[in-house]
């Protein structure tokens, strides 16, 4: 069918917007993140060290004797505004983020996942819709600048370096298999964004309850690495079953369009193996002895296998996947 070069060019324009608004929105996080976080710890610390200080005898600390440089409520409330704002702007992005996506379908008559660009602005998306879901259940908005940091590079390289005019499919790729599998692997890689920086961040401050020498002035804006590894467990079960659900429809279509399950492609061969370790994730994060730091550090191994098979394998290995661009 012909493409709409009209509605094709609103989805590029829908694009470049989302990732300007997911940067002006990473400004504020940042904003919330240094100053907001900071700033309710230093006075709630101000708070207990006034209260030992009458227990021991000193004069009343009030709201008149504070240093003007002190933290005050009134700045943490203004950075706390500020994440709000952030969070706002977020929303906004995601709006036009699938604005862009569904247009850029419209354009093709097809599913928009058809080639390297589609696939990331596809994968980035869910990516953020994850962390909106994640952000709403737990006290993490502050953190959203860590998950839209890589959300915007992503989306950078595929809007710049990937770009790809909107066109038909390949033959070989005009199959219902193209809807199913693919759409499969883009929520599982899309859903994995967010455990991967969750684990990260669950490393670092793991690193510093232990030292606390150690990312002394960013690990207290953290929270607790409890709530960090609870969302890193939930959004992987949930990831985990799409992503295999995703690796066997490709291995049927595979034995449909190339008369074989298997192959070891370079792609199906990485796969298998961010497979296997998100797996041992979840084994490790059921066995007592394993949860925790070694089961984080599991995971982000699995992040990087699937960053790595999102650009590496697909845009410098030679295989059967290598013209598709895709799942």
């Amino acid at each position: 069918m012909p493409i709409n070069e009209t509605l094709s060019r609103f989805s590029d324009w829908s694009y470049t917007t989302t990732v300007a608004i997911y940067v002006l929105a990473l400004l504020f996080f940042l904003i919330e993140q240094s100053f907001g976080v900071k700033g309710r710890n230093a006075a709630q610390r101000t708070r207990e060290r006034a209260k030992e200080l009458v227990g021991a005898g000193a004069p009343v600390v009030t709201e008149s004797t504070v240093p003007p440089t002190a933290v005050t409520p009134d700045r943490v409330g203004r950075a706390e505004r500020i994440g709000r704002m952030g969070m706002a702007l977020t929303v906004l992005g995601v709006l036009l983020h699938l604005s862009a996506l569904v247009l850029r379908g419209l354009a093709t008559s097809r599913v928009p996942w058809g080639n390297m660009y589609e696939y990331v602005m596809a994968v980035t998306f869910i990516g953020v819709v994850t962390w909106l879901v994640m952000a709403r259940r737990f006290p993490v908005r502050h953190l959203s600048g860590f998950v839209l940091l890589p959300i915007v590079i992503l989306m950078f390289i595929g809007g710049t370096m990937l770009y790809a005019v909107a066109a038909p499919v390949q033959p070989a790729l005009q199959s219902y298999w193209m809807v199913i599998h693919v759409s499969a692997a883009i929520i599982g890689s899309g859903v994995f964004l967010v455990p991967g920086v969750a684990s990260v961040l669950y490393l670092m401050r793991s690193a510093h309850e232990k030292n606390p020498k150690k990312f002394a002035r960013f690990a207290d804006r953290i929270p607790a690495a409890d709530i960090l590894d609870r969302i890193t467990y939930r959004t992987t079960v949930f990831a985990f079953p799409v992503f295999t659900f995703g690796v066997l429809c490709g291995a049927i279509w595979a034995e449909s369009a190339w008369g074989r399950f298997w192959g070891w492609d370079p792609k199906e061969t990485v796969a298998f193996v961010a497979w296997v370790v998100y797996a041992a994730y979840l084994h490790s994060r059921a066995t007592a002895g394993w949860r925790g730091q070694r089961a984080a550090i599991i995971n982000v191994i699995g992040f990087a296998l699937t960053v790595f098979n999102l650009f590496f394998v697909n845009l410098v290995s030679v295989g059967l996947h290598s013209y598709a661009g895709v799942g």
